[in-house]
């Protein structure tokens, strides 16, 4: 049974939520714990934003596991069945990380997105949430399955004003 934390941030496209994952991330830093972050659905794009957190290192780990430049939904049907395997790679990885209790705070940016976008089944997101065991874990989205509902400890709608 996971006894970490589940928190989800949901909303509207350009709300803020990967902000705020972010945000949680380094006050996990502040309280000398140990993050790992992976993105979905945001391609290779803006990787130089990825290099400010490279100074964060070792604490914090960020991932991208997409090969594409282009953000996922931008991408044509034969290059979308391309990167799901990528994208399976990352979630395999955020897995491993969970079974290994590899750090304390894992966020999951845009994996409620993988669901969304029919990448991966609503059950394939649970089944890798339910392996947390003492791990706080972060997902990020922006539509909520039922599924994660259930199970989530605490749910942030976020709003555009």
């Amino acid at each position: 049974m996971s006894t970490g934390r589940l928190e989800v941030i949901c909303g509207r496209e350009g709300s803020g939520k990967t902000a705020m994952a972010l945000g949680r991330a380094m006050q996990a830093l502040e309280e000398q714990k140990s993050v790992i972050i992976i993105q979905f659905l945001k391609g290779k794009q803006k990787e130089d934003a990825l290099d400010v957190y490279k100074h964060l290192e070792p604490d914090m780990k960020i991932f991208r596991f997409e090969k594409s430049d282009s953000c996922f939904t931008e991408l044509s049907e034969k290059e979308k069945q391309e990167e799901q395997s990528n994208i399976r790679n990352g979630l395999n990885y955020a897995k491993k990380v969970l079974t290994t209790g590899e750090c304390e705070l894992l966020v999951l940016d845009e994996a409620l997105g993988l669901v969304e976008q029919g990448v991966i089944k609503e059950d394939e997101l649970t089944s890798v949430l339910g392996y947390r065991g003492e791990a706080e874990v972060i997902v990020t989205g922006r539509e909520l399955p039922d599924g994660v509902r259930r199970i989530a400890d605490k749910i942030k709608q976020v709003e555009v004003l």
